[in-house]
This record gives structure tokens, C-alpha cells and sequence, in this order.
């Protein structure tokens, strides 16, 4: 059930129109004599996988084809965008990648540098909160270049400074991170790593305390904006609901690509119990009993030694799965051309772009009902309950078995 609108309302709509509950229907705006000059802020864009660098990718492509004018602000990993729309990078210590061994000398010059590396010593990320801190450095100097300033989920301190410099400010929450410690703390083998979990997730508080006072806040599925009314305590006609939209020039059939018989596709943007991943190998493993060609393409980057990682020796999956990572839009493309399904195995999803870009590539989709999947794949796939192995397993038997 896709929503072919692009997030460009959120952006040239925001000024005037984000304190009416119309703007959830709103027809696709076009600019008129006043087109805007947009500044779109991301913590961490990263390009090839995770929803948040996908998004702004696509939110700033949008936006310059509907006539504004668009910058990206970000930290690293940093996005890959349209060569219209400027990339202003905001160097971090990039730890989560790093490692706490890059620390130097000159970077203790920088208070953002020194609390990110003391939270990322005691199992803490600092990165949403350290990079609210370095936008609001940089749009104290330039924010009188921008009409309107866009969050993309950092929902850090600096936000609210921001927000008080006078420039419309609004938020996009895709899922509430409430809903990442769950299950990772569901998922917890003992009562250190439930502490480690906890830790490392303590910038929830800080988003809970930001949320409240944040004027103009978007989600992109019905099921998100639930979820963010629960557990950040906002009032539902204050969250303005968005789909995200599926770029349909680019996500399509390919017919002139000769689809496998026997292969599975499933993307991971983490390695993290969110995403569901041991449940796909669990069906993947009790399926190749009766499907012994079975093949299953994995776009994921796993955790060298991980719990999956593990998980894909025990079941001696090892040689049968083909794993790719960092890859691009027309490969990806190319690998749903060539898929018999895709899967969606996620615990939760807050909107589900797998999914979307998947139907739109004409491949038939088994998922979840985890989240906002149901109200992404509506009734154009098989839905299964979340963390059900067997179910999963089931229904991707049924369409090997009945491809039309």
C-alpha cells in the first residue's frame, strides 16, 4: 500500500501550513514565486544502508526537483546525494566506526570530541547529541541563509537552540529508539548485556525531554506515530504523518533481467535484534530440507563474531548464503530483478522501505507484521506474526510452490 507523495510537504509546508491537521492529506506542493532554501540536518547519513541517509538522499532530491533550493548538513558516515543539492560536512570522531584507539591529541581541542569519546569509554553514543551541538555552532553563523531547517531524528539538545534562532524548525521521528531497546533488551542473554543495552541507548532521554517542546513533528507510518504518542508522551494531532515515497523511475521491473528460480533477498540495514535477521535464518535453514537449491541473498554488513554471525555457523549456512554490503541503488535494483522473493523478517519496522522498494521492483514480499509493515505491504504480500521462524518459513514454501 504504497503512498507514491514525496516528504517535499514537510519541507515547503511547514512554515505555514504544519499546525493543521490537513497537512496529513495535503496535495504535492509546487513552488510558486517564493521557492525556499532548506537546510536538511543528519546526525549520520550513512549511504548504502540504514533508512536515515537513504532518506535524506531522496527528501533532498525531491525538494531541488520541485524548484527549492537544498543543503545537507551531516555528520559521517555522509550521505550520497544528488549533485544539485550541497553536502556541508560536520566532522565527528566517527567512534562508532572508529574505534575508541583514532582519539588524538588535536581532537581534545573540541568539547563535542571529548564527551563523545567519554560516552563511547563507559558504552554510551553521544553522536545524536554531539552533532545537535556542531549544528547549532555552524546555523548561529548561517542559519540566516535558510528559510526553513529540517532534523532528521537527532532530536538533540541543540534542537531546541535551533528552534529559538527563529528559523522554522521541523522533525522527522521515523520510529521511536524506545522501541530498539525493547526488543535488544528482550533479545539480552544476561543481566550485563541488559546493562550494556541500557547504556548504551541513555540518549533516549534526551530525545524524550526534546520531543515535548518541538513545534512541528513528522512521522512516516500511522503505527510510528502511535508509538512516538506512547512512549514520548506527545498528543496525536501533534504528530503530522508523512509516508515516505518510493521513487518509481528508479525502483521498477526489470524484465530484461532473467529472475532466479530458487532466490531469497533480504536486506538488513543493522545487525541488531530489530531486524529480525536469526528468524529469517532459521526458516532459510528448515527450508533447505525441501529446497536444497535454495539460495539467499543477504544485503548486510554483519557483526564479525556476532550473535548472527554465530547463528550462520550453527546452522551451517555459511557456504549457502551470498552476502553483500555497500552497494548501489542500480545494483540493488538488479538483485531484486533477479530475486524469487523478498523477504522482511523484522521484529519492528517504523516504516519499511524493503518492503516498498521491493513491490515496486515487482518481486513478491514476505513479511512481518512488525510495526508499520502491515500498512506498507497491506494486502500485495503475505504477512506472518514477528519472531515466528516457522511461519516465516510456511509462507515463503507456499509461494516456491504457487509462484503466480
Amino acid at each position: 500500500m504504497l503512498d507514491e507523495r514525496t516528504n517535499t510537504i514537510s519541507a515547503s509546508q511547514a512554515a505555514t501550513a504544519l499546525d493543521t491537521a490537513e497537512y496529513d492529506h495535503a496535495p504535492l506542493p509546487t513552488v510558486d514565486a517564493h521557492p525556499l532554501r532548506i537546510a536538511l540536518l543528519g546526525y549520520r547519513s550513512l549511504p548504502h544502508g540504514g533508512g536515515q541517509g537513504i532518506y535524506l538522499r531522496y527528501l533532498s532530491k525531491a525538494l531541488v526537483d520541485a524548484g527549492h533550493t537544498v543543503d545537507v548538513i551531516s555528520g559521517p558516515p555522509y550521505p550520497h546525494l544528488d549533485e544539485r543539492v550541497k553536502l556541508i560536512k560536520l566532522p565527528s570522531l566517527d567512534l562508532f566506526e572508529n574505534g575508541l584507539g583514532s582519539l588524538r591529541w588535536h581532537h581534545l581541542r573540541s568539547a563535542s570530541n571529548i564527551i563523545e569519546w567519554t560516552s563511547k569509554l563507559t558504552g554510551g553514543f553521544a553522536e545524536p547529541m554531539t552533532f545537535g551541538r556542531r549544528a547549532l555552532k555552524y546555523l548561529r553563523k548561517h542559519g540566516h541563509n535558510y528559510d526553513l531547517i529540517h532534523d532528521n531524528q537527532s532530536l538533540s539538545y541543540g534542537m531546541l537552540d535551533i528552534q529559538r534562532l527563529g528559523i522554522p524548525l521541523v522533525t522527522t521521528v521515523h520510529h521511536p529508539i524506545t522501541s530498539d531497546l525493547r526488543i535488544a533488551l528482550a533479545a539480552a542473554n544476561n543481566w550485563k548485556e541488559r546493562l550494556l543495552v541500557k547504556r548504551w541507548h541513555n540518549f533516549l532521554n534526551m530525545q524524550k525531554k526534546v520531543v515535548k517542546e518541538l513545534r512541528h513533528v513528522v512521522t512516516v507510518s500511522d503505527a510510528s506515530r502511535e508509538d512516538i504518542v506512547e512512549d514520548f508522551g506527545l498528543a496525536k494531532e501533534n504528530v503530522h504523518l508523512v509516508y515516505n515515497g518510493i521513487d518509481t523511475d528508479i525502483f521498477a521491473p526489470r524484465p530484461q533481467i532473467t529472475r532466479k528460480p530458487l532466490r531469497l533477498m533480504a536486506t538488513a540495514s543493522a545487525d541488531a535484534p530489530l531486524k529480525g535477521v536469526r528468524y529469517l535464518l532459521e526458516a532459510y535453514a528448515s527450508l533447505l530440507r525441501q529446497y536444497p537449491e535454495l539460495e539467499l541473498l543477504l544485503v548486510s554488513k554483519l557483526h564479525e563474531g556476532g550473535e548472527t554471525d554465530q547463528l550462520i555457523d550453527a546452522l551451517n549456512l555459511r557456504e549457502k548464503i551470498t552476502f553483500v554490503s555497500n552497494i548501489s541503488t542500480e545494483q540493488m535494483v538488479d538483485y531484486y530483478a533477479e530475486a524469487t522473493l523478498a523477504v522482511v523478517p523484522s521484529v519492528y519496522e517504523g516504516f519499511g522501505l524493503p518492503a516498498g522498494e521491493a513491490m515496486a521492483c515487482g518481486v513478491p514480499v514476505v513479511s512481518t507484521t512488525g510495526g508499520a509493515l502491515p500498512e506498507v505491504v497491506g494486502d500485495a504480500g503475505v504477512l506472518v506474526p514477528v519472531r515466528d521462524s516457522k511461519a516465516l518459513a510456511k509462507a515463503i514454501a507456499e509461494l516456491l510452490n504457487n509462484p503466480q
